[in-house]
């Protein structure tokens, strides 16, 4: 299961479902407050594999907590900020030419 971040739209959990992905977000968790070392160890513990998120520097803070949980990868999306609906058009127009491979124990950048 995949965790859009709270930087992300939650109806980007439905959009993930409809391409076949399982998810749930961190704001429906009531992750939102959390550290992104904390929130990879709480992904991580309710069985998720991988984190989308906008965050540029996630990759750096969350880096110990990557260590730790090596089986579990980050995505940083760098589609640009748009509102909800238009993300989510760029979102499935991206994912057309190129699906989001989860790297374990690291953090990728997508769409490359």
């Amino acid at each position: 299961m995949w965790l859009p971040d709270a930087n992300m739209p939650v109806q980007l959990v439905a959009l993930l479902g409809e391409l076949g992905v399982e998810a749930d977000s961190a704001v429906t968790r009531g992750w939102n407050t959390l550290s992104n070392g904390a929130l990879v160890s709480a992904a991580v513990a309710a069985e998720f594999i991988a984190l989308l998120t906008r965050d540029r520097l996630f990759g750096e803070s969350a880096a110990q907590a990557l260590k730790v949980h090596s089986e579990f990868g980050i995505a940083r999306i760098t589609l640009p900020q748009l509102r909800a609906n238009q993300f989510l058009v760029a979102f499935r127009a991206a994912w057309q030419k190129t699906r989001i491979v989860p790297a374990p124990g690291q953090m990728i950048e997508w769409p490359g």
